[in-house]
C-alpha cells in the first residue's frame, strides 16, 4: 500500500518508496561492511528479534514461532556491542570476515497508529561465504520492521525475522539479517 503525504516543503511523499529505499540501503550497508552506517539506520529503543520456527502436529499449527525461544534478541545496545566486536581479533564467526549479498523484496507498507511509524514487511535472501572456499549459505526469511520516520532520517524501531528454515542453514549467525 502507498502512502502519499506532503513534506514540509509541501512536495507529496511516497513513503512506500522511501521505506523501500532505506531498506535496500541498509543491505548495502551490511554487505559492504560499513557497519557504522548500518548502527545510525537503528533507533536506540531497538528490539530485534528472531524466534524458533515450530514444527508441531495438527493440534498446533496456529503457532508456527515461539513466543519465548530465540536464535537472536537483541537490542541497540548488543547490537553496538556486536558491531564492536568486530573490530577485534575476538570475532571468531567472522575471520575471515564473511562475504554477503542480500536481496530485498516484495516490500509492504502500512501506516500505523503512532506518529511517523510505519509496519513494513518484507522478503530476504541473503548469501553468505566465506574464506576461499565454495561452501556458502544461502537463508531466507521473512523481516517485519517498524520504521520510524525522525528527523535524523528513517530508524529501524524494531524488527522480527522469521526464517523460512526449521533448521539454521549456517555455522553460526555472524552476520545481521
Amino acid at each position: 500500500m502507498t502512502h502519499a503525504t506532503t513534506s514540509a516543503t509541501g512536495i507529496p511523499r511516497d513513503i512506500a518508496a522511501e521505506c523501500a529505499n532505506f531498506l535496500y540501503r541498509e543491505a548495502e550497508y551490511l554487505d559492504h561492511r560499513e557497519f557504522g552506517c548500518w548502527l545510525e539506520c537503528l533507533s536506540e529503543d531497538l528490539v530485534y528479534l528472531m524466534p524458533i520456527r515450530i514444527t508441531r502436529g495438527p493440534e498446533a499449527r496456529h503457532l508456527e514461532f515461539s513466543p519465548v525461544g530465540f536464535h537472536m534478541k537483541d537490542t541497540y545496545a548488543s547490537m553496538k556491542m556486536r558491531v564492536s566486536r568486530l573490530h577485534t581479533e575476538h570475532a571468531y564467526a567472522e575471520d575471515p570476515p564473511s562475504r554477503t549479498q542480500r536481496l530485498v523484496t516484495n516490500i509492504r507498507v502500512d501506516a500505523l497508529d503512532a506518529p511517523e511509524k510505519y509496519d513494513v514487511r518484507s522478503n530476504f535472501m541473503c548469501f553468505r561465504g566465506q574464506g576461499d572456499g565454495i561452501g556458502s549459505d544461502l537463508i531466507v526469511g521473512e523481516r517485519l520492521d517498524v520504521l520510524h520516520d525522525t528527523a535524523d532520517g528513517w530508524k529501524i524501531a524494531a524488527r522480527t525475522v522469521h526464517l523460512a528454515h526449521t533448521t539454521l542453514p549456517t555455522a553460526n549467525l555472524g552476520i545481521f539479517l
